[in-house]
């Protein structure tokens, strides 16, 4: 897992992809897109995350994603 890459602004809205390991396609068995799914919806209700866009394809995930809460 990368340390590199941070959200500075919380106000700001980024885009995020990530991947499996060596692109496997592990995203086409709905068992592990709902995990995703139901993650998102997790933090979307007790993390305060916006979700503009999202995709899950077969390996990768992307997302258009921000804050609803000012970092303090």
């Amino acid at each position: 897992m990368s340390r590199n890459y941070k959200f500075h602004d919380q106000s700001q809205i980024y885009f995020i992809s990530f991947a499996t390991v060596y692109w496997l396609d592990v995203f086409s068995r709905s068992t592990y897109k709902d995990f995703i799914v139901d993650s998102i919806n997790y933090c979307r209700k007790n993390k305060g995350l916006e979700v503009y866009a999202w995709v899950i394809m077969t390996s990768p995930v992307h997302m258009i994603i921000g804050t609803r809460e000012e970092k303090m």
